[in-house]
C-alpha cells in the first residue's frame, strides 16, 4: 500500500490552517490593541497554543500508530468509547463538512468583484472535483494536496515578498512603541486571543490520517510540528504587511483586510487579483477537509455496525462512500441557509472534544516507541485550563446555540447503544504494507 511522508502530511497540515482568519482577523484586534509588538504577541502565543496540541497529538499518534481517526481513537481508548463516539458524530458535520460548505462560500465572496455572475456551480464542481480526486487512491490525493497547497504557499510567499519588499505606505497602522503595550493586559487582549485560536485550526490534521504515513513514529511529530511552526511565522509576517499598507482606521472592523490593505497600496485592480488568490488558495483548504473528514467516518465505521455500510474501502483501500457522504453532507449545507447556526453550534461541541483529546494523553501511558511530548503532564494542563476559558466564552456568549449544539451530539450519541461496537483495526492498517 502506498503511504505519503511527512512532506505530504505537513502540506496537510499546513492547508488545514491556513484559511481565510488569517486575512480577515486584525481588523476585529485593532478595536482593542493598536500596538503591533502587542499584535505580533497575539498571534505568536496563538501558534505557541497550537504548538502545545500539536507536541500532544504527536505523541497520542505515535503510541497508536497504525489508527486513523484522530481525536476519535484517542478519546475512546484514552476516555471511554462512547465520549469518542461523540466526538466523531460531533466532528461528521460542525468538524468537517460545514468548513468545507463555509470554505465554498467565502470563495464565491472573494470571487464577486471579477463580475456578477453566480459562482454556486462553480463551487459545486470543485467539491465534486475534490470528491473524485480523493476517492481513487492515496497517491492522487496526496499529488492533489501538495500541488494545492505549494499553490496557497506560494501566493503568501508573494504576499509577503511584496509586503516586506515595498515600502509602505504614507499613512499606516504600524505602531512599534513599547508604551502601547498596555492593552496586553486587558480582557480585550485575552478576548482576541481566543479569535486568533480559532484561526490556528487544523494543527491536529495528520493525527487524523497517521496509519497513512509511512514511519509515523518519525514523520508524523516532524509534520504536526513543521506545519504549526511554519504557519505560525507566517500569519505573524503577515499581519505585519496588513499594517504595513493601510492605516488604522481603514483596518479598523473590517473583515477583508488583505484586500484592503493592498488595494490602498497598489489600487482596486491589487485588491481585486488579492481576493482572487484568497479564493484559489481556499481550494487545499476545502481539499484537506475532506481527506481527513473521510477518515474519521470509516475509522468509526470500523467499530459501529451501524455505520459499517461508510467503512467500505476500494481496491486502494481508499473509503469512498465515508468521502462522498461528506460530499454530499457538504453540498446539502452549502445550499442551505442555516450553515453560519450550524457552524455556531458545533463551536462549543467541538472545543470541548478537542479538549477531552488533549486531556486523553493524562491517561495514556507512554510507551518507549513513543514521541515524548516535552513537559508532560503540565503543558497538556496548560493547554485544557486555556481550554476551558475558551468553553466559557463560547458558552457565555453564544448560551443557546452551545446548549443546542450539545444537545444535538447527545441525541447523536445515544445512537451509540443501538448496536455495540466491535473495536477491530484501523482499515488504513489491514493487511497494508509500505511502497
Amino acid at each position: 500500500m502506498h503511504k505519503i511522508g511527512w512532506r505530504t502530511a505537513a502540506s496537510l497540515v499546513v492547508a488545514n490552517m491556513v484559511g481565510t482568519g488569517v486575512f480577515t482577523s486584525v481588523g476585529f484586534q485593532l478595536g482593542v490593541v493598536q500596538n503591533t509588538w502587542a499584535i505580533c504577541l497575539l498571534w505568536g502565543l496563538g501558534g505557541v497554543l497550537a504548538l502545545a496540541g500539536a507536541f500532544t497529538f504527536a505523541e497520542l499518534g505515535t503510541h497508536y500508530p497504525d489508527q486513523n481517526g484522530g481525536d476519535y481513537v484517542f478519546i475512546s481508548r484514552g476516555l471511554h468509547p462512547w465520549l469518542g463516539y461523540c466526538s466523531a458524530w460531533a466532528s461528521l458535520v460542525g468538524g468537517f463538512a460545514a468548513p468545507v460548505a463555509i470554505a465554498g462560500k467565502a470563495m464565491e465572496a472573494y470571487l464577486g468583484p471579477f463580475g456578477p455572475g453566480n459562482f454556486r456551480w462553480l463551487t459545486v464542481g470543485l467539491i465534486v472535483f475534490i470528491g473524485v480526486m480523493h476517492s481513487l487512491t492515496l497517491r492522487h490525493s496526496s499529488r492533489f494536496q501538495n500541488a494545492t497547497t505549494l499553490l496557497k504557499l506560494g501566493f503568501v510567499a508573494a504576499l509577503l515578498a511584496v509586503g516586506f519588499g515595498v515600502a509602505p505606505a504614507a499613512t499606516n497602522a504600524l505602531s512599534w512603541g513599547t508604551a502601547g503595550l498596555r492593552p496586553v493586559f486587558t480582557s480585550g487582549f485575552v478576548v482576541s486571543l481566543l479569535y486568533v485560536t480559532y484561526a490556528y485550526t487544523g494543527w491536529n490534521a495528520a493525527a487524523y490520517i497517521v496509519a497513512e504515513i509511512r514511519e509515523p513514529r518519525r514523520n508524523l511529530p516532524v509534520a504536526l510540528l513543521l506545519g504549526t511552526g511554519v504557519v505560525t511565522v507566517l500569519y505573524v509576517a503577515l499581519q505585519v504587511v496588513f499594517l504595513r499598507f493601510a492605516s488604522a482606521g481603514q483596518l479598523r472592523g473590517q473583515t477583508d483586510v488583505a484586500v484592503i490593505a493592498f488595494a490602498n497600496r497598489f489600487g482596486p485592480a491589487a485588491g481585486r487579483w488579492i481576493s482572487a488568490g484568497i479564493a484559489v488558495q481556499l481550494v487545499a483548504t476545502m481539499s484537506s477537509y475532506v481527506w481527513v473528514g473521510a477518515r474519521v467516518t470509516s475509522r468509526m465505521a470500523a467499530d459501529f455496525p451501524l455505520w459499517r455500510f461508510f467503512g467500505h474501502l476500494n481496491a486502494h483501500r481508499i473509503p469512498v462512500r465515508a468521502v462522498w457522504l461528506q460530499v454530499g453532507l457538504t453540498l446539502l449545507l452549502l445550499f442551505s441557509g442555516t450553515l453560519e447556526q450550524v457552524l455556531v453550534c458545533a463551536a462549543f461541541v467541538l472545543q470541548l472534544m478537542g479538549t477531552l483529546a488533549v486531556a486523553s494523553l493524562l491517561r495514556t501511558p507512554r510507551r518507549p516507541d513513543d514521541f515524548p511530548s516535552p513537559g508532560r503532564p503540565y503543558v497538556q494542563w496548560a493547554y485544557i485550563v486555556f481550554s476551558v476559558g475558551v468553553l466559557g466564552f463560547i458558552i457565555s456568549s453564544r448560551t443557546v446555540e452551545s446548549l443546542v449544539g450539545l444537545g444535538v451530539v447527545l441525541a447523536g450519541g445515544a445512537t451509540y447503544w443501538i448496536k455495540p461496537p466491535t473495536f477491530r483495526e484501523s482499515p488504513a492498517s489491514e493487511g497494508s504494507d509500505e511502497t
